[in-house]
């Protein structure tokens, strides 16, 4: 499984960033796709996390904040960021756990940086 994130960037408090998660495999081939996000010094923290069935869960940090959604054809997982704060500032990454071994895939992470 290859996982590309993108869509990061510098953006202001109370702005809006969408990062995309591009996926190998159709994003029905997974029970769950999950974006995490890390500060250096601190562990990857799960943000966002949409099941097969379609269903959603978020940290309480983002919840009202930010979506998570799929474009299915295009094998990608989005997650819209809004009303973006300095304590959103991280590295993204998206995640899946996939196979008769349930291995960890992980992407290579897009930065985000939220300040003024």
């Amino acid at each position: 499984v290859i996982l590309e994130e993108s869509g990061g960037g510098l953006v202001q408090p109370g702005g809006s960033l969408r990062l995309s998660c591009a996926s190998s495999l159709s994003v029905f081939d997974f029970g769950a796709l999950d974006w995490y996000r890390q500060v250096p010094g601190k562990q990857r923290e799960l943000v966002a996390t949409i099941f097969r069935n379609g269903s959603t869960n978020y940290a309480d940090s983002v919840q009202g904040r930010f979506t998570i959604s799929r474009d299915a054809p295009n094998y990608t997982v989005n997650l819209q960021m809004s009303r973006l704060k300095p304590g959103d500032t991280a590295v993204y990454y998206c995640h899946v756990i996939w196979g008769v071994a349930r291995n960890d895939y992980w992407g290579r992470g897009t930065q985000v940086t939220v300040s003024s």
